[in-house]
C-alpha cells in the first residue's frame, strides 16, 4: 500500500503557504522547523484548515482516503483529544472487549478502561490515543509531533509502538521537528521549509549526507545528547 500526494497546494489570498508532493510508503517522516509548513500540511490532508485558506489536493492512494476510516490521526497533545469527564472505556467507539484488546496491543492494558484521563500519564494517554486510532483499522496513520510532550522513557516506548504499528502494515506519516524520533521510525524523510520540500531521501541517506544547511541544523539539534537507534 502507498499514498501518493501528487499535489497539495495551500493558499491564503494571493499568498502560497505550501506547495508540495509526497509519496508515503511504509513510514515517511516530514521534518521541519517551527513555521516550516509541516503541521499546515497535515491539517490540509485532514481537512482541518479554516475556510479562509484554499486547498488544492490530488491524492492517489491504494485505498479510499477517508478521515476516520482508512485514515487516522495521532495529535501532539493527547490531553486535548479526550474528554476529561469520561472514562477511557467511554471514549472508544467499539465494544469493551475490542477496546481492551487494543489497549493490550499498545502495551497499556485493559485496566486503563476504568480510569479517567487525569489518572494517566502523558505516555499512557498517548497509548490510549493510539488504541482509539487503531480501532478504525486505518491504512494510514498521521502523526503530529506525537512525542514532543513526553519524557525520554515514555518517548522510547511510543516510538517502539509506532515501529510495531508500521510493521503490522499500517502506513505512517510522521510529522515532527525532532529528527531523532522521526529517524527511529521512518524509512524515508522529507525536509520541509517555507512550505516546500527541500530534501528527500532514505533515512540513511539524509542522515549520512544532508544536502542543505537547514537539514544539517535540524539533524544536529535533533540528535544532541541522543542516540540514533536502527
Amino acid at each position: 500500500m502507498s499514498v501518493k500526494i501528487n499535489k497539495l497546494k495551500i493558499t491564503l489570498g494571493e499568498k502560497t503557504l505550501a506547495d508540495i508532493s509526497l509519496r508515503v510508503e511504509s513510514a515517511l517522516g516530514l521534518v521541519g522547523a517551527s513555521g516550516s509548513g509541516k503541521t499546515l500540511t497535515l491539517k490540509a490532508l485532514l481537512d482541518l484548515l479554516p475556510r479562509s485558506m484554499s486547498v488544492e489536493k490530488d491524492i492517489d492512494a491504494s485505498f479510499a482516503f477517508e478521515r476516520g476510516k482508512s485514515v487516522a490521526f495521532i495529535p501532539q497533545n493527547p490531553f486535548t483529544a479526550l474528554s476529561p469527564m469520561s472514562k477511557i472505556k467511554d471514549q472508544f467507539y467499539v465494544k469493551k472487549n475490542r477496546a481492551a484488546d487494543l489497549l493490550e496491543q499498545t502495551g497499556l492494558g485493559a485496566w486503563a478502561l476504568d480510569r479517567f484521563p487525569s489518572e494517566l500519564s502523558g505516555g499512557q494517554l498517548q497509548r490510549v490515543i493510539c488504541a482509539i486510532a487503531l480501532a478504525s483499522e486505518p491504512k494510514l496513520l498521521l502523526l503530529d509531533e506525537p512525542t514532543t510532550a513526553l519524557d525520554k522513557e515514555s518517548k522510547d516506548m511510543i516510538l517502539a509502538l509506532f515501529v510495531a504499528i508500521r510493521q503490522s502494515g499500517v502506513e505512517l506519516l510522521f510529522v515532527s521537528h525532532d529528527f531523532a524520533s522521526v529517524a527511529a521510525v521512518s524509512d524515508a524523510i522529507a525536509v520541509i521549509d517555507q512550505g516546500r520540500i527541500i530534501e528527500f531521501g532514505s533515512t540513511r541517506e539524509i542522515l549520512s549526507a544532508p544536502k542543505t544547511e537547514q537539514t544539517k541544523k535540524l539533524i544536529e539539534s535533533g540528535f544532541e545528547n541522543r542516540e540514533f537507534r536502527q
